[in-house]
């Protein structure tokens, strides 16, 4: 398995687990609060849990494995990292086109914040994933 690849099963594992913890602290508030919860209360930790965690976790992958941490990415690789990137930007669009046309109808900021927020989430666990499919996918 190459680095890439360890660095992607990480990254999304932690992506789903930090968009887990989100929407359980989203709705926890908003239970709380009765509308949708305040951003700043959940955006903070929820952004100190992916960094602390993404940095610990790439630093071991790194400490495992220095050679292949350093070397760039192959001839075969660099399409299949920019063509995942590619379609988890088509999902991030769409999910954020989704988000504002629930505003229009709703005018709910807190809840569009929210919604954008879980498109960006959503977004990156389908880079990861795709990252991944592509790289295991037979040339």
């Amino acid at each position: 398995m190459s680095f890439r690849e360890k660095s992607a099963w990480f990254m999304g594992a932690l992506m789903v687990g930090a968009g887990a913890f989100y929407v359980n602290m989203a709705l926890a508030v908003s239970g709380e609060v009765g509308a949708a919860a305040p951003p700043i209360a959940i955006f903070i930790p929820f952004t100190l849990l992916v960094v602390i965690a993404s940095v610990v976790g790439q630093t071991t992958l790194a400490l495992l494995t220095p050679r292949a941490a350093n070397a760039p990415a192959d001839e075969r690789e660099k399409p299949l990292l920019d063509r995942a990137g590619h379609w988890s930007g088509l999902v991030l669009a769409a999910g954020t086109v989704t988000s504002l046309l629930y505003f229009f109808d709703h005018q709910n900021g807190l809840l569009l914040f929210h919604t954008i927020m879980g498109s960006l989430i959503v977004a990156q666990i389908a880079e990861y994933g795709l990252q991944i499919a592509l790289i295991r996918r037979p040339s």
